[in-house]
Parts: structure tokens; C-alpha cells; sequence
């Protein structure tokens, strides 16, 4: 079975191959209103489960649309009325939707409940995120990278603030596609121990260097993400932002990175928080191409999975 779970659990070889052929898919449908099909239909007559356990944007209207572009249908489920895991086991929700359905994506807060439903689902299953790792949207990342200063491999990368699921899954991209990456944040917040050395025995450089303005030094990319994800409790808030003030990305610190630096964030931004406006919408930053190319992205893991 051909899942898409998390970006260092498949070959960088498929990996190289979803990034072109999303970039191929991009340029095809370049002038084409949004609700029009693509040339290619390879989605026809299929079914796709959307499972939502948390909110989305992004990640909801993105997979929705790329469905529908390659002429596939999607069903979006909530997991709440579900009752995913409390109700019914997660193990025969995916013996269930198997029945049902080609694919299904989950987009849920553990990461044991994606394994359960990849180990017990007999269709493909793609992470659209947990708690842990977010491996849509780094795919969506590189993708945007190489589309505005060629290749990634051999870059530097540096993240600043929390090390969450999206710092883990740029960890996990770093290994696959060759970057180096520098994390830079209180030590109480570093990524998991694990996503570091899967990362540097991948052999990518990683460094944890506490100074901001160090760590965006001869940076390529520059990338933030908000202080307080949405799994962790308000009692979190204060201390987060007591934490992270100093490493918000301001047109100063921006200024340390390379004249060519791009600035990326997930979204969405709380904005002055992690990053200022002036940077958010300024030169450097690509914000609304990476959103963008979460569509793009995605439909090339979908057709990876479907093997179409």
C-alpha cells in the first residue's frame, strides 16, 4: 500500500518525482479558471475521504479542489462526527472507509491514530497533519523554493521559534533533499531529539544555535511559524510568547540572511507575533505561493499514491 505518512518514510527518489510533477501540473493548468478540470482527469470516477479532526483552511480547500481538478470526488468528513477512535475503533473506521472509498487523508492531533488507520486501511493514506509532523506543506515548501532559486539541496535553513510538527517535517525534508538546516529557539522548545539525528544521519547539517541573528546568518530561507500551535492549551500562551518574543522575524533580523533569502510561514500568522507585517509582505517573503502550492503539491502525492 502506497501511504504518503511523513516525508523521511519515503524515497527521495518519488519525492524529486511528486515536486516535478507538480510543477509540471502548476504550469499546465496556467490561465485555466479554478474550478475547470485539468487536461488530465486521473482522478475520474474515484472517491476521496477528507478526515478532518482539527480546523483547516488551507489544507481543507486544497485537497478539495485538487480532487476535483483531476475529476475525482471528495467526501469531507469530521472527525467529531465520527466519533473517531470513541465511537468506533480507528482500526474499523479504516477497514469501513476502505469499502468506500480510493483514498483517504486525516488531518488529526496523534500520531498513533494516522498509523492505526494506515496499518488497517486497505487504500492509501496521506497525512494531512498531527501533532508531530506536517509533511504536506514542506512538500509544498520545497516545492516553492526551487521554483524562485532553483534546486535546495546544499542550502541553509534557517527556522526560528518553536520546534513543532512543521520544524520536524522540515527535519525529515532536510535528510530527503539535502539541506542544511539550523533551528533556532529557547532550548525548552528544540524539535524532538529524534527528528535532529534522523536528520544529520540522513546527512544533512543541523544545528541548534540559541542567537537569532547567528542562526539567520548566510541563511537561504528563512521560516516561522506561530508561537502557539493549536493543540496546546491557552495556559501555553503567555509563556510561549515570553519565550519566542526574540525570535520574531523583523526586517532586522530578515536583514542578517542572504541578499536572496526567501521568507516562508505555514500560515495561518499571527501577525507582529512571530513575524512583522513588513515581512510577511515584503520582498523576500513567498507566503501566498507556498498556500498556493499546497494545491499543486498535494495533487502530486495524491496521484503518487493512486499510482496514476
Amino acid at each position: 500500500m502506497t501511504h504518503f505518512l511523513d516525508i523521511h518514510k519515503t524515497d527521495p527518489a518519488d519525492l524529486r518525482h511528486m515536486i516535478d510533477a507538480a510543477r509540471a501540473m502548476k504550469d499546465a493548468r496556467a490561465g485555466r479558471p479554478k474550478g475547470m478540470p485539468d487536461a488530465e482527469t486521473p482522478l475520474a470516477g474515484r472517491m476521496v475521504a477528507l478526515i478532518f479532526e482539527k480546523p483547516s483552511t488551507r489544507t481543507r480547500v486544497s485537497f478539495d479542489v485538487g480532487v476535483r481538478q483531476m475529476g475525482g470526488e471528495t467526501m469531507v468528513l469530521s472527525g467529531g462526527d465520527m466519533q473517531l477512535g470513541h465511537g468506533e475503533t480507528i482500526a474499523d473506521t479504516a477497514r469501513v472507509l476502505s469499502r468506500y472509498v480510493d483514498l483517504i487523508m486525516i488531518r488529526t492531533f496523534e500520531e498513533t491514530t494516522l498509523l492505526e488507520m494506515a496499518e488497517h486501511a486497505t487504500v492509501p493514506v496521506i497525512n494531512g497533519l498531527t501533532n508531530r509532523t506536517h509533511p504536506c506543506q514542506i512538500m509544498a515548501d520545497v516545492m516553492t523554493y526551487e521554483e524562485h532559486r532553483g534546486p535546495i539541496a546544499g542550502r541553509r535553513v534557517a527556522w526560528m521559534g518553536d520546534g513543532n510538527n512543521v520544524c520536524a517535517s522540515f527535519l525529515h525534508a532536510a535528510g530527503q533533499f539535502g539541506f542544511d538546516m539550523v533551528v533556532s529557539g529557547p532550548e525548552t522548545l528544540d524539535p524532538e531529539a529524534v527528528f535532529v539525528e534522523g536528520a544529520r544521519k540522513a546527512g544533512a547539517r543541523v544545528e541548534l544555535i540559541r542567537d537569532p541573528e547567528t542562526a539567520v546568518s548566510g541563511a537561504d530561507l528563512v521560516v516561522a511559524d506561530t508561537w502557539v500551535s493549536m493543540h496546546d492549551s491557552q495556559t501555553t500562551k503567555e509563556r510561549r510568547h515570553n519565550q519566542l518574543r526574540p525570535y520574531q522575524v523583523n526586517e532586522r533580523l530578515m536583514g542578517k540572511a542572504k541578499d536572496d533569502a526567501l521568507f516562508m510561514h505555514c500560515l495561518p500568522a499571527h501577525r507582529e507575533e512571530e513575524a512583522t507585517s513588513a515581512v510577511m509582505d515584503g520582498p523576500h517573503s513567498v507566503i501566498f505561493d507556498e498556500a498556493e502550492n499546497r494545491l499543486h503539491a498535494q495533487k502530486a502525492i495524491m496521484r503518487w499514491c493512486l499510482g496514476v
